[in-house]
């Protein structure tokens, strides 16, 4: 079966069998992310910051924690879409809670909150093994359903 063909749930639930999760394309060849589970408008995500995402001063950016809820949230929407079905970001609000450690395993758990015809907002934390948070960030997504 082709991904257009595929419902969002069924290829994010695709995504957590394949070697290499993601693959090494895109965002996934910078930010190594991977997707463990996928239920109905749930998504968790495991994502390991290392030295190619530390900012001038040796600290993990910002963007690091922003790229991995971004990918949670809209995850967490694409399995409530049918084949053919996708969206996009139109807002990511993102909450520094403490600095993302190095080299440390982290988990992003998205959620929908809330989905309609055209638009959905679903809500992630990135946490560390202990379930301490790190980051949480709600989002906005437009439904993109094909003309």
């Amino acid at each position: 079966m082709k991904p257009s063909e595929m419902t969002g749930l069924d290829l994010m639930r695709l995504a957590t069998k394949l070697p290499g999760n993601m693959g090494d394309r895109g965002i996934s060849s910078v930010i190594p992310m991977k997707i463990i589970e996928a239920e109905e408008g749930r998504i968790v995500f495991l994502a390991t910051a290392d030295g190619r995402h530390t900012n001038p001063l040796g600290a993990v950016h910002g963007g690091f924690a922003a790229t991995v809820l971004d990918s949670a949230t809209g995850c967490a929407i694409h399995t409530l879409l049918p084949a053919g079905v996708g969206y996009g970001t139109v807002d990511l609000n993102v909450k520094m809670v403490r600095p993302v450690p190095l080299e440390q395993e982290m988990t992003a758990i998205g959620k929908v909150i809330d989905r309609t015809r055209t638009m959905a907002i679903s809500e992630a934390t990135l946490t560390n093994k202990d379930g301490k948070i790190y980051a949480t960030a709600t989002a906005t997504c437009r439904i993109l359903a094909p003309s």
